[in-house]
C-alpha cells in the first residue's frame, strides 16, 4: 500500500545494541577504493515478443554440440594418433548430459499453462490449473487439491486491498482465469546462472550454518524475539529497489520463522522482497517465499521451484517484480505481510496486505516448526562477496542508514507476533541488532501509529562510518 505521512513525531525511541561512538563519521567501511556506485537507469523493458528460440542458452549449447561433432569427424585420420586435438578441448558427452538436465528440470518447474501473459518487464507469466502446480508433485500431495482458507487470527483487520496492482505482470491488464495460479516461467538461462542444476532455487549454503555471522559472507539489520512460543508473525515492510554490486550478491528484507537449533535440523519460513540477480537475472524488487528443514541444505527453496508450498491465490505471482517502490525524500511504498498457524490442520500460511490469502506450507514438510517457532526475526539481509577484495557496495534497504529516518531510511513497522491461542499481540521484548553497523545499522522505536517499528539499513562500503567493532548476533543463520 502507498504511504504518506506518520506520525511519528510522537514515538519512543528503543534503545538498541550499544555501539562505540568515539569518534565522528570519519572511516570507513572496507577499503573503498571507488566512489559509491549510484543507481542506474534499467531503460525500457525488453523486448521479448519473439526471438526467443535464438536467445535461448540451450539453443547455443545445442549448436555448439553440431559443432563438436561435426569437429570430431576427422578424428580417425592417422595424424591425430591416440591424442586428438579435439577430444583434449571438448567433452560432448558431458554437454548434452547438462543439456538434458536442464530440459528435465524445466519439464519439472515449468506446468503446461491455461494461459500465457507477457510481462512488461520480459517474464512469462503462465496460468497453470492449480491442482498441477508443482507443490502437488509431492508423494503426500499427489491427488490432492488446495485447501479451503483457514480461521484467521484474532486481532486481524480484514480488509481485501488488491485493488492497487503491485506487480509489473498485472499492468499488461490480463489475469488468471478462475481456477490457475500465476507462475513465473523458469527459463534455460535462469538455470545456468546457478551453481549446479542440483541447487536452482534453493540458498547458497556456506559449510554450516553459523551461531554468528562472522565471515560467513552474510550480512544483517534485524528486528528479533525469542523466549517464548510463536504461531505466527506479521509487518508492513517497506519496498525500495537497492543497488545490488554484483551479480552472485543479493539483497532483501523480509521475515524469518524460525524454530530448530542452528544445526542441520533448523526450520525457517520465510517470506519479503528480495533483489537477487543470480535467481532472476535482473535487479527488480521481488515478491518471494523460502523453506527449508535442514539449514538449507538440501531441502526446500525459493517460490514455487520444488514440491513445498502451495498457492491459492490467482491474482499473485510469487517471484514477480514489485511496482511501485519507494524513492529517496519522495513517495513510500510497503507489503503486509502475515504468516501464521492453522490452529486446526497446523498448516502455515500465508497472507498479503490485510486479505488476500497467498497460500500455505504444509505442516508435513517440517520437524520443529510442526509445532511452534521459538523465534520470529524481520529485517534485511545482503551477501558481501568481497570480490573486488574490499566490503561490497551492495545497498541495504534503501542504501541510507537508519538515522536518516523516514522517506529516505527504509522500514518495519507494526510489527506482531501470533500467540498459542491465535492472537495477534504486539511485540513485548522486540530487539535490535546490526551484526556490521559501520556499513548496515537498525535503530528501533514505538509509537501510536506504527506500534512497534524500526528503521534499518546502509550503503554498504561508504567513507564514513562510526568506530567501534561490529556486534556479534548470538544465533542467526544464512
Amino acid at each position: 500500500m502507498a504511504v504518506d505521512v506518520f506520525p511519528w513525531t510522537k514515538s519512543k525511541p528503543r534503545k538498541t545494541q550499544p555501539r562505540s561512538v568515539a569518534g565522528t563519521r570519519k572511516h570507513k567501511c572496507g577499503q573503498a577504493h571507488t566512489n559509491l556506485s549510484t543507481h542506474t537507469n534499467q531503460g525500457s523493458f525488453p523486448n521479448m515478443a519473439f526471438g526467443l528460440c535464438l536467445r535461448s542458452p540451450i539453443f547455443y549449447l545445442l549448436v555448439h554440440f553440431l559443432l563438436i561433432v561435426s569437429t570430431l569427424c576427422p578424428v580417425h585420420s592417422s595424424q591425430f594418433g591416440n591424442h586428438s586435438v579435439a577430444n583434449q578441448t571438448f567433452r560432448p558427452k558431458e554437454e548434452l548430459r547438462k543439456l538434458n538436465a536442464i530440459r528435465n528440470r524445466l519439464q519439472q518447474i515449468n506446468k503446461p499453462p491455461v494461459k500465457t501473459i507477457q510481462s512488461p518487464d520480459g517474464d512469462i507469466i503462465d496460468c497453470v490449473a492449480s491442482h498441477k502446480q508443482p507443490a502437488f508433485d509431492h508423494p503426500l500431495q499427489k491427488g490432492h487439491k488446495p485447501l479451503d482458507p483457514p480461521e484467521r487470527p484474532r486481532g486481524h483487520i480484514q480488509i481485501d486491498d488488491l485493488s492497487e496492482n503491485f506487480q509489473l505482470w498485472s499492468l499488461s491488464g490480463e489475469s488468471c482465469p478462475e481456477g490457475t495460479i500465476p507462475i513465473r516461467r523458469t527459463r534455460e538461462e535462469d538455470i545456468l546462472r546457478a551453481s549446479s542444476i542440483r541447487r536452482f532455487g534453493r540458498k547458497k549454503t556456506l559449510n554450516r550454518v553459523r551461531r554468528d555471522t562472522s565471515g560467513n559472507g552474510h550480512e544483517h539489520a534485524i528486528g528479533y524475539v525469542t523466549g517464548d512460543e510463536y504461531y505466527g508473525a506479521k509487518a508492513s515492510i517497506n519496498v525500495w529497489a537497492p543497488l545490488v554490486e554484483n551479480p552472485s550478491e543479493f539483497s532483501l528484507s523480509q521475515m524469518w520463522v524460525i524454530s530448530g537449533s542452528f544445526g542441520d535440523d533448523l526450520n525457517t519460513i520465510e517470506a519479503g522482497w528480495q533483489v537477487s540477480p543470480g535467481l532472476y537475472g535482473d535487479r527488480y524488487p521481488r515478491f518471494f517465499t523460502y523453506w527449508t528443514t535442514d539449514a538449507y541444505q538440501a531441502t526446500g527453496c525459493y517460490n514455487l521451484l520444488c514440491s513445498g508450498f502451495v498457492q491459492t491465490n490467482s491474482k499473485i505471482a510469487i517471484g514477480a517484480a514489485i511496482s511501485p517502490t519507494s524513492s529517496y525524500a519522495g513517495g513510500q511504498f510497503d507489503i503486509s505481510l502475515l504468516i501464521w498457524k492453522d490452529p486446526k490442520h497446523g498448516n502455515w500460511w500465508l497472507e498479503f496486505g490485510a486479505g488476500t490469502l497467498v497460500g500455505y506450507w504444509p505442516s508435513f514438510l517440517f520437524t520443529h516448526l510442526g509445532d511452534h517457532a521459538s523465534m520470529i526475526h524481520f529485517g534485511g539481509e545482503i551477501v558481501n562477496s568481497a570480490s573486488s577484495g574490499s566490503h561490497t557496495s551492495t545497498q541495504m534497504g534503501s542504501g541510507h542508514f537508519a538515522e536518516e529516518g523516514f522517506g529516505k531510511a527504509s522500514y518495519f513497522r507494526n510489527m506482531q507476533v501470533v500467540d498459542w491461542d491465535n492472537n495477534l499481540i504486539p511485540l513485548s521484548n522486540l530487539k535490535v541488532l546490526a551484526d556490521h553497523p559501520n556499513c548496515y545499522d537498525i535503530q528501533g522505536g514505538v509509537n501510536n501509529a506504527w506500534g512497534n517499528y524500526f528503521y534499518y539499513g546502509g550503503p554498504g562500503r561508504n567513507v564514513f562510518f562510526f568506530s567501534g567493532s561490529p556486534n556479534q548476533l548470538g544465533s542467526f543463520f544464512l
